[in-house]
């Protein structure tokens, strides 16, 4: 009879064993502190890990504080997704030394785009649409005010030193989450230094509202770098976005994708989101050719969108600048939108200029080249060096994410590391007069500071957390 009981035991144990989940979180689920549902307000403190299962709500009047330094990971089981809803608060204000991490709970090695549901902010501020749901959460959420400025300086709390990682997810067929979602949040909001990594979907996506930003990477997403839409008028100074070369989406994966709306009506207010000091590394190094036919544009603007894009750099993509509607040419033809002050370096030939039905090659190229270079392709080591760019920090030895160990991104030297301005009058408008700072000489994300240093991680897969 022992001997009986002993092999059943075995047999169960044997069994038990054999059923374990492939691939684990970190360690066990019992490190993990779980949040689930509605949160009320609460702080989350470095010496502990939390998890993110579900959609987690942090609803109106409620408040997320986070330390310095903690970790948060998403449930890739239940597509774990941090929603801040409208009146609601997050205050997650990491340090150079002490980032605060939102990453995916698989262990290092074997984490991947998609883990996860990633970040979702929503406001109250304007929007071009009325009261429309945020994309990716089920059972729907609403955000922005329609056409009504009054909540354009709320505050949906404050994210300094932030990174978010393997985040942005399909939770319903054609409804995705991003890295990190804005929407209609308000200029009240305190975005700087923050990171995305191997997202899902798109880096940073802002449906309308007007939350400003600062020192922002987004890095080895699937799709589009930063995706403006309905009627989005922040600002944001020094981004970069770096693509990983054999990754792209279906869809054609752009550094910018700007729209007014999701069709080409005539809605105010228009997207006239201004952003400075922008360096796009697509992934082409030299030569004209991308091992995924699915990337697109340097610039893709689209359904009149009058997006200002200024002092910013364009390498390594298929095509240069696209307008897809004659609206668009409309809106910058009337000056809504600006393109200025910007080098865009061409990969294949005569694919600088890209054009959509009702619009020509030659429209694009006149207002691009009214006040910007163009550098026609192929893409060659000799002319980012002009630039005074090291692809080689950007791409590493395999033209791959292999980073160099504490990679540096300066430009010293160079046509980039001077000729900024900020004498158009887009800049003395007076919701931008006070946030940009137009000292900077250097055109691009970076001068002579590489405040990526400390804080930022170009290898999460392999991190230990």
């Amino acid at each position: 009879m022992k001997n009986l009981l002993s092999l059943l035991l075995i047999a169960i144990l044997a069994f038990t064993t054999g059923c374990k989940k492939d691939p684990d979180p970190i360690d066990n689920d019992s490190d993990f502190i779980e949040l689930k549902g509605d949160l009320s307000s609460q702080t989350l403190t470095a010496n502990n890990k939390y998890l993110l299962v579900g959609q987690v709500f942090v609803r109106n009047n409620q408040t997320l504080t986070i330390e310095a330094g903690t970790v948060v990971f998403g449930d890739k089981r239940t597509k774990g997704t941090l929603v801040i809803d409208r009146g609601g608060k997050l205050i997650a204000n990491g340090t150079v030394d002490k980032p605060i991490v939102f990453t995916s709970a698989l262990e290092e090695g074997i984490r991947d785009r998609g883990d996860w549901g990633g970040l979702v902010i929503l406001g109250n501020a304007n929007c071009n649409q009325n009261q429309p749901a945020i994309e990716g959460i089920s059972p729907a959420v609403n955000f922005g005010t329609f056409q009504n400025t009054a909540n354009d300086n709320e505050s949906s709390g404050s994210l300094k030193y932030v990174r978010v990682e393997f985040a942005g997810i399909e939770l319903t067929p054609n409804n995705e989450t991003n890295s990190i979602t804005m929407g209609g949040v308000g200029r009240g909001t305190v975005m700087e230094n923050l990171m995305v990594s191997f997202g899902g979907d798109d880096g940073y996506e802002w449906f309308g509202g007007t939350v400003n930003a600062k020192y922002i990477i987004s890095h080895a997403t699937w799709d589009d770098d930063f995706d403006v839409d309905y009627g989005y008028s922040g600002n944001v100074q020094f981004g970069l976005a770096i693509r990983y070369p054999g990754f792209a989406d279906q869809s054609q994966s752009n550094g910018f994708e700007c729209d007014n709306g999701p069709n080409d009506n005539d809605v105010e207010p228009y997207t006239t989101g201004t952003f400075s000091n922008i360096t796009i590394v697509g992934p082409i190094k030299t030569g004209t050719s991308t091992s995924n036919a699915n990337y697109g544009h340097s610039i893709d603007l689209r359904r009149r969108t009058a997006v200002s894009i200024a002092n910013s750099i364009f390498v390594g993509f298929p095509r240069g600048v696209r307008m897809n509607q004659p609206s668009v040419v409309d809106q910058y033809n009337a000056g809504r939108g600006i393109l200025t002050n910007n080098i865009l370096v061409g990969t294949a030939a005569n694919g600088e200029y890209q054009a959509g039905t009702g619009v020509t090659t030659d429209a694009v190229k006149a207002i691009w080249e009214a006040n910007n270079v163009t550098i026609a392709g192929p893409a060659s080591d000799d002319k980012h060096t002009a630039l005074g760019l090291n692809l080689d920090l950007f791409f590493g030895s395999k033209q791959s994410t292999d980073f160099p160990s504490g990679a540096d991104f300066r430009v010293t030297t160079g046509t980039a590391a001077s000729g900024a301005s900020f004498s158009n009058p887009k800049f003395a408008e007076i919701n931008r007069t006070n946030f940009f700072d137009k000292n900077v000489t250097f055109r691009g994300a970076f001068g002579a500071t590489n405040w990526a240093a400390g804080w930022a991680e170009f290898d999460p897969i392999d991190k230990k957390y």
